[in-house]
């Protein structure tokens, strides 16, 4: 468990330029964004592939939830893993694993053979590289200063989001530019790079695992009663961000106004953006897990201006209001993550956060697609029950997240 405190950032040691002026921090911040591009990418190339060859839009949008689910399923047994044997072969092997297996989908013709499309999908998805619980986990050793520590997490979390706004945008430009083919090889050499980059840095090359791995439970971290209620409340987070493009969409739709299907999920990553920043730069007072229930509250209450179905500037306004509450909500999850993961085991801990709020993605992503005239009240409702959780989490576990 770590063991770092609740001491917030200075502007002198803390501030961003200086973090990110910290040794490798640049490059394994610069390569996890690199590598997790095809994270965004994949499901756009997927379905441009299924309807180049003139394949069913249902089959497409399924092969594309099959490899986010697969995704998000695969992040904790990877992160098992990595706390077992160490960073370098896990993500050399698992990056490799994913990178054949795009490389190979437009081979199975998947029009065709849905079947050995959907098992390469399958593969892809299960091979993602834990990258980003690599990553957090490596900030302890980056950073031992608390503070520092805090503004790396906002920044990490802060910039993730690009990768749902540039991945899409690289998948279609490469497919419009040379075919959804290219868009996939794209999508596996972008991910070699920056796993390249991220393996040959000398924090993630020399990354041991803990003594203490080899007698590691059966139910790794979940184990743990308060990650189990931690994670279950992130599954409401994942929820309204999946329902999210089923929201633009629909709402694009009804105002006959396209471009709010690609700009409003792009102003809730602007928004992210800039609350995780404006987060990270200033000390707070109290735990992390009463930051991550404000953030909670924050983030679902900010969907409520949407319910009446507003034009479509106001819309694309509304929707940076819960994404400012995003970022600060996952970097207090992190951080609530790391004081309650048992020792040896903070990568696959921090890769059931991912894969839970990938999970609820799907779920809200379906939710939104079956009911679609519920859509703003679904992304507005779960995060608050979400946010109940994590008010119960603060309570129940109250000395120990306040230690």
């Amino acid at each position: 468990m770590s063991t770092t405190t609740d001491r917030g950032p200075t502007q002198d040691s803390s501030s961003y330029g200086a973090v990110l002026r910290a040794p490798h921090v640049a490059r394994l911040l610069g390569g996890t964004l690199i590598g997790r591009l095809p994270t965004g990418m994949a499901p756009i190339a997927i379905l441009l592939l299924v309807r180049a060859e003139h394949g069913p839009l249902a089959l497409a949008g399924a092969l594309g939830a099959l490899y986010g689910l697969a995704s998000a399923l695969g992040q904790p047994l990877l992160g098992r893993l990595v706390d077992r044997h160490g960073q370098t072969r896990v993500l050399v092997a698992a990056t490799a694993t994913a990178s054949t297996a795009f490389l190979l989908l437009p081979c199975t013709g998947p029009a065709r053979h849905p079947v050995v499309a959907a098992l390469t999908v399958l593969l892809a998805g299960l091979s993602t590289p834990p990258l980003e619980a690599g990553l957090r986990a490596l900030w302890p050793v980056l950073l031992p200063d608390a503070g520092r520590q805090r503004s790396a997490l906002s920044l990490d979390s802060s910039t993730q989001g690009l990768v749902f706004v540039a991945g899409p945008l690289l998948a279609a430009g490469f497919a419009a530019g040379a075919g959804a083919t290219t868009a996939l090889v794209a999508t596996a050499a972008l991910g070699l790079l920056g796993t390249g980059l991220v393996v040959t840095a000398r924090p993630s090359r020399t990354w041991l695992p803990a003594e203490s791995v080899e007698a590691m439970h059966w139910a790794g971290p979940l184990r743990v009663p308060g990650l189990r209620v931690l994670f279950a409340a992130l599954i409401g987070t994942g929820v309204a961000l999946g329902a999210v493009n089923v929201l633009a969409l629909a709402a694009a739709e009804r105002h006959h106004a396209g471009w709010l299907a690609g700009v409003m999920p792009a102003a809730l990553s602007i928004g992210s953006m800039l609350g995780g920043l404006a987060y990270g730069r200033h000390a707070w007072p109290g735990a992390p897990a009463r930051h991550l229930v404000a953030a909670s509250i924050g983030f679902a209450a900010g969907w409520l201006p949407l319910l009446p179905d507003p034009a479509p500037a106001v819309a694309v306004l509304g929707t940076v209001l819960p994404g400012t509450f995003l970022a600060p909500l996952l970097t207090a999850a992190f951080l609530t993550v790391d004081r309650l993961a048992p020792e040896g085991e903070s990568t696959e801990a921090f890769a059931w956060l991912i894969a839970c709020i990938g999970i609820g993605q799907a779920a809200g992503t379906a939710l939104a697609s079956l009911a679609d005239p519920a859509g703003p009240l679904l992304v507005a409702t779960v995060p608050l029950a979400g946010a109940a959780f994590a008010l119960w989490l603060l309570r129940r576990f109250n000395d120990l997240l306040s230690s």
